[in-house]
Protein backbone atom coordinates (compact mmCIF):
# COMPACT_ATOMS: atom_id res chain seq x y z
CA UNK A 1 0.00 0.00 0.00
CA UNK A 2 1.24 3.46 -0.88
CA UNK A 3 1.22 5.95 1.98
CA UNK A 4 0.81 9.62 1.13
CA UNK A 5 2.31 12.49 3.17
CA UNK A 6 -0.96 12.91 5.12
CA UNK A 7 -0.88 9.23 6.13
CA UNK A 8 2.73 9.54 7.25
CA UNK A 9 1.98 12.66 9.31
CA UNK A 10 -0.99 10.93 10.92
CA UNK A 11 1.11 7.87 11.76
CA UNK A 12 3.88 10.02 13.23
CA UNK A 13 1.35 11.93 15.36
CA UNK A 14 -0.27 8.72 16.64
CA UNK A 15 3.13 7.25 17.52
CA UNK A 16 3.79 10.29 19.68
CA UNK A 17 0.33 10.14 21.30
CA UNK A 18 -2.06 7.33 20.47
CA UNK A 19 -4.87 8.97 22.46
CA UNK A 20 -5.34 11.76 19.92
CA UNK A 21 -8.95 12.10 18.81
CA UNK A 22 -10.00 12.59 15.20
CA UNK A 23 -10.48 16.28 16.04
CA UNK A 24 -6.95 16.50 17.53
CA UNK A 25 -5.50 14.77 14.47
CA UNK A 26 -7.43 17.00 12.10
CA UNK A 27 -6.22 20.13 13.89
CA UNK A 28 -2.61 18.93 13.93
CA UNK A 29 -2.63 17.86 10.28
CA UNK A 30 -4.71 20.73 8.89
CA UNK A 31 -7.61 18.54 7.77
CA UNK A 32 -11.15 17.99 8.94
CA UNK A 33 -11.82 15.69 11.87
CA UNK A 34 -13.87 13.38 9.64
CA UNK A 35 -11.07 13.16 7.08
CA UNK A 36 -8.51 12.40 9.81
CA UNK A 37 -10.86 9.82 11.35
CA UNK A 38 -11.38 8.08 8.00
CA UNK A 39 -7.64 7.97 7.34
CA UNK A 40 -7.03 6.51 10.79
CA UNK A 41 -9.73 3.86 10.27
CA UNK A 42 -8.27 2.93 6.86
CA UNK A 43 -4.77 2.60 8.32
CA UNK A 44 -6.17 0.40 11.11
CA UNK A 45 -8.19 -1.82 8.75
CA UNK A 46 -5.20 -2.17 6.39
CA UNK A 47 -3.10 -3.38 9.35
CA UNK A 48 -0.61 -0.52 9.17
CA UNK A 49 -1.73 0.55 12.64
CA UNK A 50 -1.38 -2.79 14.42
CA UNK A 51 -2.86 -1.71 17.76
CA UNK A 52 -2.63 0.61 20.72
CA UNK A 53 -1.36 0.09 24.24
CA UNK A 54 -0.21 1.85 27.37
CA UNK A 55 3.53 1.96 28.05
CA UNK A 56 4.26 1.28 31.69
CA UNK A 57 7.27 2.31 33.76
CA UNK A 58 8.82 -1.09 34.59
CA UNK A 59 10.30 0.02 37.92
CA UNK A 60 7.01 1.51 39.10
CA UNK A 61 5.33 -1.87 38.58
CA UNK A 62 8.09 -3.75 40.39
CA UNK A 63 10.24 -4.88 37.45
CA UNK A 64 13.67 -3.59 38.40
CA UNK A 65 15.84 -5.83 36.20
CA UNK A 66 15.92 -5.75 32.43
CA UNK A 67 18.13 -8.15 30.52
CA UNK A 68 18.82 -9.35 27.03
CA UNK A 69 19.50 -13.05 26.68
CA UNK A 70 21.05 -14.73 23.67
CA UNK A 71 20.06 -18.34 23.08
CA UNK A 72 22.00 -20.89 21.03
CA UNK A 73 19.94 -23.91 20.05
CA UNK A 74 21.18 -27.44 20.75
CA UNK A 75 19.98 -28.68 17.37
CA UNK A 76 18.22 -26.89 14.59
CA UNK A 77 15.10 -28.96 14.10
CA UNK A 78 11.64 -27.69 13.32
CA UNK A 79 10.31 -29.27 16.53
CA UNK A 80 13.01 -27.59 18.70
CA UNK A 81 12.24 -24.23 17.15
CA UNK A 82 8.49 -24.71 17.66
CA UNK A 83 8.97 -25.80 21.29
CA UNK A 84 11.25 -22.88 22.06
CA UNK A 85 8.98 -20.31 20.42
CA UNK A 86 6.08 -21.74 22.44
CA UNK A 87 8.15 -21.22 25.61
CA UNK A 88 8.83 -17.58 24.71
CA UNK A 89 5.11 -16.98 24.27
CA UNK A 90 4.13 -18.53 27.61
CA UNK A 91 6.60 -16.76 29.90
CA UNK A 92 5.46 -13.27 30.93
CA UNK A 93 9.03 -12.23 31.74
CA UNK A 94 9.96 -12.60 28.08
CA UNK A 95 8.56 -9.41 26.56
CA UNK A 96 10.31 -9.69 23.20
CA UNK A 97 11.95 -12.43 21.16
CA UNK A 98 13.76 -12.32 17.86
CA UNK A 99 15.55 -14.82 15.62
CA UNK A 100 19.04 -13.71 14.66
CA UNK A 101 21.87 -14.20 12.25
CA UNK A 102 25.33 -14.75 13.73
CA UNK A 103 26.38 -16.80 16.76
CA UNK A 104 23.08 -16.76 18.65
CA UNK A 105 19.80 -18.11 17.31
CA UNK A 106 17.42 -16.03 19.46
CA UNK A 107 17.55 -12.78 21.39
CA UNK A 108 15.14 -12.41 24.30
CA UNK A 109 14.21 -9.20 26.10
CA UNK A 110 13.42 -9.93 29.74
CA UNK A 111 11.92 -7.96 32.63
CA UNK A 112 12.11 -9.44 36.14
CA UNK A 113 11.43 -8.21 39.64
CA UNK A 114 15.03 -8.78 40.74
CA UNK A 115 18.23 -10.71 40.02
CA UNK A 116 16.92 -13.75 41.88
CA UNK A 117 13.94 -13.95 39.51
CA UNK A 118 16.24 -13.57 36.50
CA UNK A 119 18.50 -16.31 37.84
CA UNK A 120 15.51 -18.64 38.32
CA UNK A 121 14.35 -18.00 34.76
CA UNK A 122 17.80 -18.80 33.37
CA UNK A 123 18.61 -21.76 35.65
CA UNK A 124 15.20 -23.42 35.92
CA UNK A 125 13.51 -22.58 32.62
CA UNK A 126 15.94 -21.68 29.84
CA UNK A 127 19.01 -23.84 30.50
CA UNK A 128 17.06 -27.07 31.17
CA UNK A 129 14.98 -26.67 28.02
CA UNK A 130 15.95 -29.51 25.63
CA UNK A 131 16.18 -27.16 22.66
CA UNK A 132 18.73 -24.87 24.36
CA UNK A 133 22.49 -25.41 24.18
CA UNK A 134 23.82 -22.11 25.53
CA UNK A 135 22.47 -19.03 27.28
CA UNK A 136 24.29 -15.71 27.47
CA UNK A 137 22.71 -12.85 29.38
CA UNK A 138 23.43 -9.14 29.50
CA UNK A 139 21.85 -7.11 32.30
CA UNK A 140 20.82 -3.57 31.38
CA UNK A 141 22.59 -1.03 33.57
CA UNK A 142 20.87 2.09 32.22
CA UNK A 143 18.44 2.79 29.43
CA UNK A 144 19.89 5.65 27.41
CA UNK A 145 17.12 5.80 24.81
CA UNK A 146 13.58 4.58 25.16
CA UNK A 147 11.87 2.64 22.41
CA UNK A 148 11.30 5.31 19.79
CA UNK A 149 8.58 5.71 17.18
CA UNK A 150 9.30 4.24 13.76
CA UNK A 151 10.91 6.76 11.41
CA UNK A 152 7.98 7.34 9.06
Amino acid sequence: MQLDPGDLQLLAALQRDSTLTAQDLGDALNMSASQAGRRKQRLESDGIIAGYRAYLDPEKVGLTVQAFIQIVMATHTEQNARDFVRLTKTRAEIVGAWTLTGDADYLLRIYCADLTALNLLVQQVLLPHPAVSRVQSQIVMERVKSDAPLPV
